[in-house]
């Protein structure tokens, strides 16, 4: 816009200048013909009777003089100063014959009649150089209102267009929140953004799709194999009560006995995942005291840590009330605090702290901790870091702890502890965990 403009000013204003400049031409012909006919008397005849025949606002100047520059003839009481270009152009500035007589530029072009008399013809630019004004006045409103223009123009088209990206970013939230059945809404406008969600929605379901069989297919497994290794189990019991007192034996039937209770650990664990991420859950929920919760949790595993030669601490700041399924809670910390007792050192401290300013629960160890890297590959289901491959588990003790926190709608994070590692869980409505 602003180059338009320019090149509006420019047809208009440069145009007006060249006009004045083809109307002096005009003029001095018009002299240089009366004077090869009529002499210099009818030359300054010519121009005596166009001054008296000026009208008010009339821009025409002329000036005659002889070769000392003494006025004969004109309008103009002196010679001007300003020196002339070689074209024999001059611009010079005078005063306008009103009340005010503003200094004002005018244009002229001189030259020599017989040798002995100056000849000055040319226009006063007063009007030219309002007509020139006011075209940058207009332009300069111009420009204003097309500013004004694009900026609410743009701030329109941004709001819209940060609604459906703020639109894309609260989907894309609850689907990483784990709600894979939130979908992108579309306008039915079939614009860029529609196409986008459509193709986005698509793909979503896509993924739901393989999601859902592949969990259906995980939990059906585990469903059809937790009866047969039940029976199983129930038998290698019946094996171990009706065997000889065979030293040899009786081992062989309690590492079967061992194996069989960690698979039926692992599938019971994989279906409860299974039951909490269908949210079947919630019709247990009700008003959970953490406090009392925690102390549960801390006495049961209190006996455990005091036979690894751990201090267990629990430090409570205030109360903190939740709603949610008590068993879930409970066994949601009770991962955490078995996971902390399990890889902290014998001497090593283990504390669980409730904060109710924070609105948060944290339980700190001293063990080996979890890389940055792996924090959130360890929420995976039989996801294990490689130091932890020797050790007892199936890797679904911190699944099971991010589907509950899902389910809560609670907030999960895993710090340093310098050394070892803290797990916050951040209640719900408490804000940023960063005060946590």
């Amino acid at each position: 816009m602003l180059g338009l403009l320019a090149f509006i000013y420019w047809s208009t204003a440069v145009y007006m200048s060249r006009q004045t400049d083809a109307t002096i031409e005009a003029e001095i012909k018009g002299l240089e013909e009366r004077y090869r006919t009529d002499g210099l008397a009818g030359l300054s005849r010519l121009i005596a009777r166009r001054l008296a025949q000026q009208q008010p606002g009339d821009s025409s100047v002329y000036l005659l003089t002889d070769n000392n520059f003494r006025p004969l003839v004109g309008n103009l009481s002196g010679w001007p100063e300003s020196a002339p270009d070689d074209e024999g152009w001059l611009d010079f500035t005078l005063g306008r014959g009103d009340a005010d007589n503003a200094p004002h530029r005018a244009r002229a072009k001189a030259f020599l009649v017989r040798e002995q008399f100056h000849l000055l013809v040319g226009r006063d630019m007063f009007e030219l150089e309002e007509t020139q004004r006011m075209i940058i006045h207009t332009l300069v409103w111009g420009i204003v209102i097309t500013l004004v223009l694009a900026l609410l123009g743009g701030i329109a088209l941004s709001r819209g267009v940060m609604r459906k990206i703020e639109s894309i970013n609260r989907t894309s939230k609850d689907i990483m929140s784990g709600d894979l059945s939130r979908r992108i809404p579309t306008t039915g406008s079939n614009d860029d953004f529609d196409r986008l969600a459509s193709n986005l929605n698509n793909m979503l379901d896509q993924i739901e799709l393989l999601m859902e069989e592949v969990r259906r297919v995980s939990d059906n497994i585990a469903h059809d194999l937790k009866t047969p290794l039940a029976r199983l189990r129930n038998r290698l019991e019946s094996l171990r009560n009706d065997a000889t007192h065979d030293s040899g034996q009786l081992e062989l039937v309690d590492a079967a006995l061992h194996e069989a209770d960690g698979l039926l650990s692992t599938f019971n664990a994989l279906l409860r995942i299974a039951r909490i991420e269908s949210k079947a859950q919630r019709e247990a929920f009700g008003d959970q005291d953490l406090v009392a919760l925690l102390n549960d949790v801390v006495e049961l595993y209190e006996p455990l840590a005091e036979e690894r030669g751990q201090d267990l601490r629990l430090e409570c700041v205030g109360t903190l009330q939740v709603r949610g399924d008590r068993d879930l809670l409970f066994q949601c910390i009770a991962n955490i605090l078995d996971n902390a007792i399990k890889y902290t050192p014998p001497d090593g401290v283990i504390s669980v702290t409730l904060n109710e300013g924070a609105g948060c629960v944290r339980v700190c160890d001293q063990g080996p901790g979890i890389p940055e890297h792996a924090r959130d590959k360890v929420f995976r289901r039989f996801y294990r870091l490689d130091t932890s491959r020797s050790t007892v588990g199936s890797g679904l003790g911190l699944s099971l702890v991010k589907a509950v926190a899902r389910l809560h709608t609670m907030e999960i994070e895993l710090r340093d502890n310098n050394p070892g590692l803290c797990v916050v869980l951040k209640m719900p409505g408490s804000g940023s965990t960063e005060s946590a």
